[in-house]
């Protein structure tokens, strides 16, 4: 049969879990089926000497026409981060915890990496978000997110305070712990911990959840992911905030600045095995439905 997919790029990253022997078995596999394969700089670290072509992870998606994510959400998040700017799909590994975006084991690689190689595959749209701080009329910091973006306090647990506009329509005035502005695919992650509702990801919204808000009427609030969001960093904090997106680097945010937030035009291009169900997903990975003793 042939392959909708001619050069394949590896990316993938090591913490807990040793990700080599499941490359190796990736680059077999590629080999065998005379795919041409491309790896991200890091990953070729992992791996033996050859003659392998590498690229940075911002120059991956360019080379190659499918991204074979090894790891766990994390390293999926961080791919994609690179993969969407080049409109180039993703398929995930399974080696880290949860999996909601890795969704093949390794044990299921053969068969299951050889049928999207065949094009034997669902592929899902997800919208992620862009982020600019303003301060003083100037744009001083850009950045994207597929999952959320959250902002915090600086080194020093304390409230902060902010305001918050839809579509330049003033929404309120809050005095927290922060804020997750978090996609369909974040309503898994750390909005779902702070209280969020879970969103399907077919949907066309986003959720801001408040974290430890001083009242007890400030809720989680879903709202069209056509919006443009605006937050305020009161000037009367004492110290800057700090914003990250995906769990990446914190960004400090200084008094008076602006974080504007929307849904960017560019998708990622995400692929699952033929039997991918998203339900059962959130049964294993949520322990729904756990019959009880």
């Amino acid at each position: 049969m042939t392959t909708p997919f001619k050069t394949i790029g590896l990316i993938g990253r090591q913490r807990k879990e040793d990700i080599t022997d499941t490359l190796l078995a990736l680059k077999h596999l590629l080999a065998q089926r005379k795919l041409a394969t491309v790896v991200e700089t890091e990953t070729a670290g992992y791996l033996p000497k050859d003659k392998l072509p590498i690229y940075s992870r911002d120059e991956l998606g360019k080379h190659c026409d499918l991204m074979i994510v090894v790891g766990g959400d994390g390293s999926l998040l961080n791919a994609a981060r690179a993969a969407v700017n080049h409109q180039t799909p993703v398929l995930g590994i399974n080696r880290g915890r949860l999996g909601f975006l890795t969704d093949i084991r390794p044990s299921e690689l053969d068969n299951k990496v050889s049928e999207v190689l065949d094009g034997k595959f669902v592929e899902e749209k997800r919208f992620l978000l862009g982020i600019e701080i303003e301060q003083n009329n100037k744009a001083i910091t850009q950045d994207i997110a597929l999952n959320d973006v959250v902002l915090t306090p600086g080194d020093v647990a304390h409230m902060i305070e902010f305001a918050t506009s839809i579509d330049n329509e003033f929404m309120l005035n809050q005095y927290a712990d922060g804020l997750i502005v978090a996609t369909p695919t974040g309503s898994t992650a750390y909005a779902l911990s702070g209280g969020g509702p879970i969103l399907h990801p077919s949907l066309a919204a986003i959720v801001m959840v408040p974290m430890f808000p001083h009242t007890l009427s400030a809720r989680p609030i879903v709202i069209s992911a056509a919006s443009k969001i605006t937050i305020e960093i009161a000037s009367t904090n004492e110290t800057a905030p700090r914003l990250s997106c995906d769990g990446q680097a914190l960004v400090s945010v200084p008094p008076g600045a602006r974080i504007h937030i929307s849904k960017k035009p560019e998708q990622l291009r995400l692929i699952h095995p033929l039997d991918y169900k998203y339900f059962e997903t959130l049964r294993a990975k949520l322990h729904w439905g756990t019959k009880l003793a």
